[in-house]
């Protein structure tokens, strides 16, 4: 390489510019094309969540049935523990397919899996004290209805539900617990003027205020309902008998 007193010749100092250069540009390209791919590859990941494998589909009131049909089963001690095989797990390893999203209380004593005699891949369930159609669960049941094909959301509440007992008492709750408590008290003040058996006639009301919201805040579930492609069902659970109650659909 040429110096003159010491420094890069000028011809020389634009060769290695023109490499350096180049570098670059294949270092940005570089970065783009693995960025493209990265996010091919989580489309991809999206649509063999909802392809691979896929079952006859139902229509929304075979799929209420289906649970019905394990909820009597339950209480009935029948149950069949669906869907819980090693077979089953591989097969829906690649993909899932959720007949029915259930929108549930976090209540320990209520797993939809389980009171609705359900295995693995049938239901996508949604669990948060009370029940309550939060922003973020709304997201996650229009994915399991316009992505993974849900035919019925259940909305279930459930007898003594602490979150709406709260709600009653119209006291200042702490942290992030009164952002809950919050979205339940508009639907027990409907009722507080017009019943005297506050507990399940409240529980009941948010059942169906929570089943409304997910109509109203969601332009994704609004237009599979007029598509008759989803219904939405109010249910509410008895916790001394395991039974689910069909409220409003």
């Amino acid at each position: 390489m040429s110096r003159i007193n010491g420094f890069i010749g000028r011809r020389h100092f634009l060769n290695l510019a023109g490499i350096g250069s180049i570098g670059i540009v294949s270092s940005v390209a570089g970065c783009s094309i693995l960025k493209d791919t990265k996010s091919a590859i989580a489309r991809e990941a999206t649509l063999a969540d909802a392809t691979a494998n896929k079952p006859k589909p139902v229509t929304p009131d075979e799929a209420l049935k289906l649970l019905l049909d394990g909820n009597q089963r339950f209480v009935q001690q029948k149950r069949k523990y669906p869907d819980q095989t090693l077979e089953r797990i591989r097969l829906i390893s690649q993909a899932q397919h959720p007949f029915a999203a259930i929108l549930g209380c976090a209540d320990s004593r209520v797993p939809a899996e389980i009171v609705f005699d359900r295995g693995l891949g049938d239901l996508f369930v949604v669990r948060v004290a009370g029940n309550i159609a939060s922003e973020s669960a709304i997201g996650s049941l229009e994915y399991a209805t316009d992505v993974l094909g849900s035919q019925v959301i259940v909305v279930l509440g459930h007898k003594r539900c602490g979150a709406v007992a709260t709600a009653l008492e119209d006291q200042p709750v702490s942290g992030r617990m009164g952002l809950i408590i919050e979205n339940i008290k508009p639907a027990v003040e409907k009722i507080k003027s017009t019943t005297e058996n506050f507990q399940v006639d409240a529980v009941i009301a948010n059942i169906k205020y929570q089943a409304q919201r997910l109509q109203e805040n969601s332009t994704t579930l609004a237009k599979l309902i007029r598509q008759n492609k989803l219904k939405i069902v109010s249910a509410l659970y008895d916790l001394d008998s395991g039974a689910v109650s069909i409220i409003s659909t």
